[in-house]
């Protein structure tokens, strides 16, 4: 697993945020929404996420620059990809699961509230 790790860390965080938008968008959801999960996630902004973007800047770097992980990811709980976000014990690998799961919340339809754990 460590291997496939790797190549996941490697991957251009780019490549796979039109994906999160796209799932967002077949449920009635919006880009805005999106970003805005990204930025309370991260603590980046609109002007540095554009950045991260056109450098294709891959998960690792995206992760381990991020100006803050808010302090109430570790509140997100549940099963993404078949793993316990909260049992991850590789720090970036719970990191990106984050993501994925706040992103296939907002897919679900939960309100932005619940899914900004206010």
């Amino acid at each position: 697993m460590k291997a496939n790790n790797s190549r996941i860390y490697k991957m251009a965080f780019a490549s796979v945020y039109p994906h999160y938008i796209a799932k967002a968008e077949r449920k009635g959801r919006t880009k805005a929404e999106v970003d805005e999960i990204i930025f309370w996630l991260t603590g980046y902004n609109e002007k540095q996420l554009q950045k991260i973007l056109e450098n294709k800047t891959n998960f690792e770097t995206f992760f381990s620059q991020a100006p803050a992980i808010n302090p109430n990811a570790s509140k997100i709980t549940g099963v993404i990809c078949g793993y316990r976000v909260e049992e991850i014990e590789e720090e970036l690998m719970q990191q990106i699961r984050y993501l994925d799961k706040l992103v296939d919340e907002l897919a679900k339809g939960k309100t932005m509230e619940k899914i900004l754990r206010k």
